[in-house]
């Protein structure tokens, strides 16, 4: 897929900014109005209006790596590289390594920082980068296929049945979207399968952004097959020939391991002309974004393949009727398709069985913060947040818990005595909180818990994609009362936040706005402040 977006990224890769001079000659060559181009690399953060220097170092300054001493680690690195023109030093949103915290990317090189920054230095020169243990593998495609030559079966076997048999199989699973709003799988399958208007597109959004999200990371890098075969399924079941992944430029070893298994998967006859003898097509392709935490919202995610700026669009229509370029369109995220697949090769009643009592289902979860030992398991639905800081080592060096974000930094934080509640929509909700992204983050007492809120409401500050007024300034209105409230939050300050928080939720036009002020508003109310700061 030829288009803008992608034009103006391999501009930047050969010239290493995008210079007036060079976006005039791109206008010129694909025929656009200059202003059209302006529009699109001023919007999104990977792209450069400005030359860089020789080197560049980006460090997180979203909550994981904060919370693990990214602030002394990129005051290490200033005073490292005070001497240093050549140097260009930046603090950046979520780099998707939350397990590596405090993480900065050398380049293309993620490293993992100590308080002086040496990994840094060191990837900088050249020499040896201090290296993090690899996540502790607990699954893999056996989960699904006894070998790995019975990949595929699922969908050649599809091939030569009816598109609706899995529809219903899916519905009669329970299986929900894995990326946060949780909508029924099947019936979205549905919904788009029932839209008469050809053509029809898939699309995986593998865009996690959110601070403590990096589980679709390692499910694309470990499991890649199995999110290819599910894409190729909800094509054939929704009637669409063309599906797209749309990938975060930062996670570029995942999506090279994704683009040789789709190699893999042609040569195989899984995708392309005529698959498996069948008169079905179906193919893909990698679609890089560009950056920006808005484009994990499904219609500002469409704006940007069709070469706008990322702003979520007004709903209806919904991508499922008038999706991209107009066309029904199916997006589920990467551990969805990944479930699809193990459930329609294995079954309705494997996949309930898999679950705790009175729960369905096993779900990816990212676990970062102050735990001993950050990863992505697979667990039950149905075990506890307990159970779960248990499979990571419990707390970093013996430290007490303080509160607890169970679904990536859009989640409301649970007080420490709320341990025993089980991992599941539905009860996650009540408990005042959601499954949201899938990432569980640990926070223990040591840090400040105005400081811990006040992170993520300026994460989404920076992250609004700022087309509506409510969350453009009301983000920026709650981090400015905050700051000037200097540590203290008093009954006046906590209403006027309850009353911005209102307003977001009920004006904003995506979930971004809906949810910035949540997380701040609860640990303020879970946890005992702190004397003022002096």
């Amino acid at each position: 897929m030829s288009s803008l977006v992608h034009e103006l990224t391999l501009l930047q890769e050969s010239e290493g900014w995008l210079s007036e001079a060079g976006l005039r000659a791109l206008a010129n060559r694909l025929r656009v109005p200059l202003h059209r181009l302006e529009s699109v690399s001023t919007f999104y953060t990977h792209f450069r209006r400005t030359p860089p220097r020789r080197f560049q170092i980006e460090v997180c300054r979203d909550l994981p790596c904060a919370m693990a001493g990214g602030e002394r680690a990129c005051t290490g690195l200033r005073e490292a590289f005070a001497d240093r023109d050549d140097v260009e030093l930046r603090e950046v949103s979520c780099l998707g390594r939350c397990d590596r915290a405090p993480a900065a990317a050398v380049g293309h090189a993620i490293v993992t920082l100590d308080d002086a920054g040496v990994s840094a230095i060191d990837a900088l020169e050249g020499g040896e980068t201090h290296s993090t243990p690899g996540i502790a593998k607990r699954w893999g495609e056996a989960e699904v296929y006894a070998r790995p030559e019975d990949r595929y079966t699922t969908l050649r076997e599809a091939l030569s049945g009816k598109g609706s048999r899995l529809v219903e199989t899916l519905e009669a699973s329970g299986l929900r979207g894995m990326g946060g709003a949780g909508f029924p799988t099947g019936r979205k399958w549905s919904l788009v399968a029932s839209e008469s208007a050809r053509p029809k597109v898939v699309i995986c959004n593998a865009d996690e952004s959110e601070p403590g999200t990096f589980k679709d990371r390692e499910v694309l890098h470990d499991l890649p097959h199995l999110v290819i075969e599910g894409m190729a399924l909800a094509g054939f079941a929704v009637g669409a020939e063309r599906g797209f992944v749309f990938i975060r430029h930062e996670y570029a070893p995942e999506r090279a391991t994704l683009e040789r298994a789709i190699a893999e998967a042609r040569a195989a006859g899984a995708l392309g002309s005529r698959m498996f003898g069948s008169d079905f097509d179906f193919d893909l392709e990698v679609f890089v974004s560009p950056g920006g935490y808005i484009l994990g919202e499904e219609t500002a995610l469409l704006e940007c393949m069709e070469d706008r700026r990322g702003e979520p669009r007004n709903k209806p229509p919904f991508p499922g009727t008038k999706g991209l370029w107009g066309h029904p369109t199916l997006i589920n995220n990467v551990e969805t398709f990944a479930h699809a697949t193990a459930i329609l090769h294995r079954g309705v009643e494997w996949w309930q069985a898999l679950g705790r009592p009175g729960h369905a289902g096993h779900k990816f979860i990212s676990v970062s913060g102050d735990v001993a030992q950050p990863q992505v398991v697979l667990v039950p639905f149905g075990t506890t947040l307990g159970e779960l800081l248990e499979r990571c080592g419990g707390m970093r060096d013996g430290a007490r818990l303080a509160a607890i974000a169970p679904g990536g930094a859009s989640s409301n934080f649970l007080p420490p005595d709320r341990l025993d509640v089980p991992i599941d929509f539905e009860t996650l909700a009540e408990a005042g909180s959601m499954l949201g992204s899938g990432a569980a983050v640990f926070v223990a007492e040591e840090h400040d818990p105005i400081e811990v809120g006040l992170n993520v409401t300026r994460f989404f500050r920076n992250e609004s994609c700022g087309k509506c007024v409510p969350c453009r300034v009301g983000t920026e209105k709650a981090v400015k009362l905050v700051e000037a409230a200097g540590g203290s939050v008093s009954s006046e300050l906590a209403a006027r936040l309850a009353e911005l928080d209102a307003t977001l939720a009920r004006t904003s036009i995506c979930g971004l706005g809906q949810v910035a002020l949540g997380p701040l508003r609860s640990i303020l109310e879970n946890l005992p402040a702190r004397p003022p700061r002096s």
